[in-house]
């Protein structure tokens, strides 16, 4: 069953978030995620505002944990500190 990413960032620094994404790619490959919505237009229909919105679905719940967990992932994560304000959850889906 797939299972997706579901990110709501702030980015705060361009510069260090840039390397993130660009160590974030191997990880992300890896693990066969495929980007469903990146950035984009929005609407705010409720809660707090964020700038970036991002939908990445893998092909189960198992890849999805394992790239989280991946040195890589973590790695991409120590170079998003301080770059950006994040909310990441894993959801099962149907």
């Amino acid at each position: 069953m797939t299972a997706y990413w579901i990110a709501h960032v702030t980015i705060t620094d361009p510069e260090a978030y840039a390397g993130y994404r660009e160590q974030a790619a191997t990880a992300f490959a890896r693990y066969g995620a495929e980007f469903l919505a990146r950035g984009g237009a929005f609407e705010t229909l409720e809660g707090p505002t964020l700038q970036r919105h991002v939908v990445i679905r893998f092909p189960d719940l198992a890849s999805a944990r394992a790239c989280y967990d991946s040195p890589e992932y973590q790695e991409a994560r120590r170079r998003r500190e301080g770059a950006a304000e994040t909310q990441l959850v894993i959801v099962e889906g149907l």
